[in-house]
């Protein structure tokens, strides 16, 4: 497991108000987001219960998306 992956979902968890999903790629990104930059759609989920799901199951699952890091 990554642990880097299980911090980032830990501190979602605690704070689930300053994230949302991208309803294109299942992204959790920063609430301030307007375009998803994984995938650049524009629609997003903000509800808590649904960021807190979302934040366990990426956190307990390896990477599987593309990053800007692996285009590189």
């Amino acid at each position: 497991m990554d642990e880097n992956r299980l911090n980032a979902a830990i501190k979602i968890i605690l704070n689930p108000e300053e994230y949302k999903i991208c309803e294109g790629c299942g992204s959790i990104v920063v609430i301030t987001t307007i375009i998803c930059p994984s995938c650049h759609s524009y629609r997003f989920n903000e509800k808590v219960e649904d960021i807190v799901n979302q934040a366990e199951l990426l956190g307990g699952s390896e990477q599987k998306s593309v990053t800007k890091d692996d285009l590189f």
